[in-house]
């Protein structure tokens, strides 16, 4: 640090010497990697009703009766389960832990799709995929938070993708292996998913900023020593963490739901929320949920089954894409390319649908559904797939990031929930295409909310980005103080 001294007011003040871009170490690679894992169960599981349906619902498959209205619930039970674990989250990663909470899910995760595989009637099913929502509302909300608070800022763009990247895994490997097993058997796969990451999991330590918040200093700096490599000096990181954690002690209010409405934690609070909005009502849920359905009322000149693989594949592609870009081109940039695909292909799609509704003979353009699902897979891959969630860890003030994340998390799952279980009853009332419409009014609508209020988060910590969303007259605050929701009845 220079001291430079002003001889006509007498005042000191510091400029930080520029300090060497640190290196991502293989530990932090391997920590991002192991919480990855999770969102490919998590991933597995969302997209596990578009091939299970198909068998479940054959007689011949089954030894139990579903109808149709049962069947809406096997896809829409798993999104409310998982607005509840969304809830739930927040309090369980400030009590026990960012690791120890997304470690906890794992076990349920394995009951959960032993439940459906056993299944001897349907509220087995339905009981195996309200325990799998529960599972994946809390790890969707634990694993940003986690990758924020041990991700190095310069490579936490790129690590932060890695979860909707295995996300994608997890669903291509269902859509693939669902075109062979039967919903019984998927399960069985579905309950093996979790096992690695179990293992994984026991190999990484907790955030550094969660040990300052509890007051183990020694256990902190171990930990961070882990993420940062043992020749790393991590000493100035560690006190920096420790300020900022004291700072905010000084200022917390006892009353979590206040805090949230206060207006400096309103803000980013209220952008999360609408950048998880326009992520669910782009109908990504419902394409994933019900993507051979779609494909077959399409009368798509080449099969559905198949259709389905390729749009996991150019998912799963598309991410690492999204990757390679987004620490160089940012967020926002990869949000408008994002929105402007989706409502271009939402369109085409509800013209097409609108059409063949029509009697008009569409023979000739039997590729145009699958084209533009590729299209619109890989804008929302690129973008409002993985944005809103990596965002979610970067904008929300560390003093109320617990509560805030399950106000934000729970609010993703909602819209999730009331998208994929009204699709259905959607396309009866006003047709695929008005769905389709619809959908792609909204994504125009979002472009708008991406212009005027998402802000840059590219390269920068965790602390400067606060900084900028509260403004000078707040006092940092620490990004480890987490106070949860309270849900008092």
């Amino acid at each position: 640090m220079k001291i430079l001294m002003r001889a006509d007011t007498h005042v000191s003040f510091a400029l930080p010497a520029e300090e060497p871009k640190a290196k991502c170490t293989t530990s932090q690679i391997l920590a991002a990697l192991s919480v990855s894992m999770g969102s490919m169960v998590v991933g597995f599981a969302s997209a596990y009703t578009s091939p299970a349906l198909v068998s479940m619902l054959d007689r011949n498959q089954t030894s139990f009766d579903m109808n149709m209205d049962q069947a809406s619930w096997v896809g829409g039970i798993m999104p409310l389960a998982g607005l509840v674990g969304g809830m739930m989250g927040g309090p369980f990663i400030e009590y026990i832990g960012r690791k120890n909470t997304i470690l906890g899910t794992a076990i349920p995760f394995i009951v959960s799709w032993l439940l459906i595989a056993c299944a001897a009637n349907v509220w087995m099913v339905l009981a195996g995929r309200a325990l799998s929502g529960f599972c994946v509302g809390i790890a969707s909300l634990s694993l940003p938070v986690y990758l924020g608070e041990t991700v190095q800022p310069e490579v936490r763009g790129t690590l932060g993708l890695l979860p909707t990247a295995f996300g994608n895994i997890g669903i291509l490997l269902c859509f693939i292996t669902g075109k062979y097993l039967d919903w019984s058997s998927l399960a069985f796969l579905g309950g093996a998913l979790p096992i690695p990451f179990l293992i994984l999991m026991f190999l990484i330590p907790e955030t550094p900023r969660w040990y300052v918040s509890r007051n183990r200093e020694d256990q902190a700096r171990k930990a961070l020593q882990w993420l940062r490599g043992q020749k790393a000096d991590v000493e100035p990181e560690l006190k920096g963490i420790m300020k900022t954690h004291n700072e905010a002690e000084r200022s917390a209010s006892r009353n979590a739901i206040r805090e949230l409405l206060q207006r400096n934690n309103l803000k980013p609070l209220l952008i999360s929320l609408g950048l998880m909005f326009f992520q669910q009502l782009s109908g990504i849920n419902a394409v994933i949920f019900y993507t051979v359905t779609i494909f077959k009322d399409a009368g798509s000149t080449i099969d559905e089954n198949l259709c389905t693989i390729i749009v996991g594949i150019v998912n799963f592609g598309a991410v690492f894409v999204a990757t390679i870009l987004i620490d160089r081109l940012g967020r926002k940039v990869l949000l408008y390319i994002s929105d402007v695909a989706m409502i271009i292909t939402l369109m085409t799609l509800g013209t097409f649908f609108y059409l063949k509704n029509n009697g008009t003979d569409i023979s000739n353009v039997g590729w145009l559904p699958l084209a533009s699902f590729v299209v619109f897979v890989i804008g929302f891959s690129l973008g409002f797939g993985p944005i809103p969630w990596l965002m979610m860890g970067e904008i929300l003030p560390g003093k109320i990031r617990g509560s805030a994340a399950s106000v934000a998390t729970a609010f993703n799952w909602l819209c999730t929930f009331i998208v994929t279980k009204t699709f259905v009853n959607l396309v009866e009332t006003i047709g695929q295409h008005g769905a389709f419409w619809m959908f792609g009014s909204i994504c125009c609508v979002g472009m708008f909310f991406i212009i005027f209020y998402v802000p840059e988060t590219q390269g920068k910590s965790l602390e400067d980005i606060e900084r900028k969303m509260m403004g000078r007259v707040r006092r940092m605050s620490s990004v480890a103080n987490m106070k949860p929701l309270s849900f008092n009845m």
